[in-house]
C-alpha cells in the first residue's frame, strides 16, 4: 500500500499491442496487469501508481511482450491532464471493492455459521470451519497487497476477517487442550551439566529441544541416544526427554519443546512461534496455522536423508533452529 500525500504521487501508464495470436498471450498480459492491481484507464492502456516493485513490473512485461512479437511500453508520470488524482484513488478504490466482494460474502456466509451454532444449530466440522477461514483471510490478504490506497472497503473487510478469526477460534481446536497431567515445575539451577538423554533417529521435537536445553537450560548438555525400552537404565542425574517414560516428554496435546517451555518458564516470544512450528510437524494437529511449517520439515526431512549418525543429525537439526529463532527476534 501506498501512504504519500496525494500532491506526490506519482503513476506509471503501460501500454501495449499484444500478438493477434494466440488469444492466451493477450490474456496472459491481461491477468498479469490485473494481479499486480492495475487499473484499465482505456483501450490498452492502464495505470498503477508509481513504485520501485510496480516500475520493474511493467520493465519485464514490456520485455515478456516483446517476445510474445507485440509491443509494450511505459512512462511515468506527475499527473494526467484530463483526471485528478482523487478521482484515480476512487476508481482504485471501487475495483478494490469488486475485488474484495467475493470475501466479504464468503466472510458473511461464514458468520451466518457461526451465528447458527451459537443459537443450536447443527455445527459443522471443526476442519471445515479452519479451511473456510483460511481460505478467506488468504484470499483478503493478496487483495490487501494492492489495495493501493487502504480502500474503505478493506479496513472495514479486515476488522471482518479478524472478528472471524476470534469467533472460529471459539467453536473450534484452536483453544489449547488442558493439559491430561500437570507440567512440570523445574529450575534452570538444578540442570546443569547433565547428560540429556533422548531417543535415536532425531526428528523435529528432540532437534528442536536439544537446540533450546543447549540455549537457554543448560549450556553444557551432553547428548546421548538410546532405544526406547532402555529409558528405565539410564545413569543416575541423566534426564530423559521426548521418549515414552522420560522425565521430559509430550503432556497432553503439547509435544516436548512446549513442555520444556513452559516447565522452565522461558519467557520469549520467539520461542512462542517456534513452538507453534515444531507442534505443528510434529503433532499435525492444525492447532496453529503457520506458513514456516513446511519449508522448515522439508530442510529437517532433508538432514535426516543425508546424515551419518544421530549426533550429526542432531546437530545440524540444531543449527536450523538457531537460525529459525534468529529470523523470529
Amino acid at each position: 500500500m501506498l501512504h504519500k500525500n496525494i500532491k506526490d504521487l506519482e503513476w506509471l501508464l503501460f501500454f501495449y499491442s499484444a500478438p493477434a495470436k494466440p488469444v492466451k498471450n493477450r490474456m496472459k498480459i491481461w491477468r498479469r496487469l490485473s494481479r499486480a492491481g492495475a487499473l484499465h484507464l482505456k483501450g490498452a492502456v492502464y495505470i498503477l501508481p508509481y513504485n520501485d516493485e510496480n516500475y520493474e513490473l511493467c520493465q519485464w512485461l514490456a520485455s515478456e511482450i516483446a517476445s510474445m512479437g507485440g509491443a509494450g511500453d511505459f512512462v511515468k508520470v506527475e499527473k494526467i491532464e484530463t483526471i485528478k488524482n482523487k478521482e484515480i484513488i476512487e476508481l482504485f478504490n471501487q475495483q478494490r471493492m469488486q475485488d474484495y466482494s467475493n470475501i466479504k460474502k464468503g466472510l458473511e456466509e461464514l458468520e451466518r455459521k457461526i451465528n447458527s451454532i451459537k443459537k443450536g444449530g447443527i455445527r459443522d466440522d471443526d476442519k471445515g470451519l479452519r479451511e473456510q477461514l483460511k481460505k478467506y483471510s488468504k484470499g483478503f490478504e493478496e487483495i490487501h497487497k494492492i489495495d493501493f490506497f487502504s480502500s474503505k472497503t478493506g479496513i472495514d473487510l479486515k476488522k471482518k476477517v479478524k472478528a472471524a478469526e476470534v469467533e472460529v477460534k471459539k467453536f473450534t481446536g484452536f483453544k489449547p487442550k488442558k493439559a491430561e497431567l500437570p507440567l512440570p515445575v523445574k529450575n534452570v539451577k538444578d540442570y546443569q551439566g547433565r547428560v540429556w538423554v533422548t531417543r535415536k533417529r532425531p526428528f523435529v521435537d528432540r532437534m528442536s529441544s536439544a537446540w533450546l536445553i543447549k540455549g537457554f537450560i543448560d549450556k553444557k548438555a551432553v547428548f546421548r541416544f538410546i532405544d526406547e525400552d532402555e529409558v528405565g537404565k539410564i545413569e543416575m542425574g541423566a534426564a530423559a526427554f521426548d521418549i515414552k517414560g522420560g522425565e521430559f516428554t509430550h503432556i497432553g496435546d503439547m509435544c516436548t519443546f512446549e513442555v520444556l517451555v513452559n516447565a522452565f518458564n522461558l519467557k520469549d516470544k520467539a520461542l512462542k512461534k517456534i513452538a507453534e512450528i515444531v507442534h505443528e510437524i510434529d503433532i499435525k494437529d492444525g492447532k496453529y496455522e503457520n506458513s514456516d511449517e513446511r519449508g522448515i520439515e522439508d530442510i529437517l526431512v532433508g538432514i535426516r536423508k543425508t546424515i551419518k549418525n544421530d549426533l550429526e543429525a542432531l546437530e545440524k537439526g540444531m543449527t536450523v533452529f538457531e537460525m529459525l529463532y534468529a529470523s523470529k527476534t
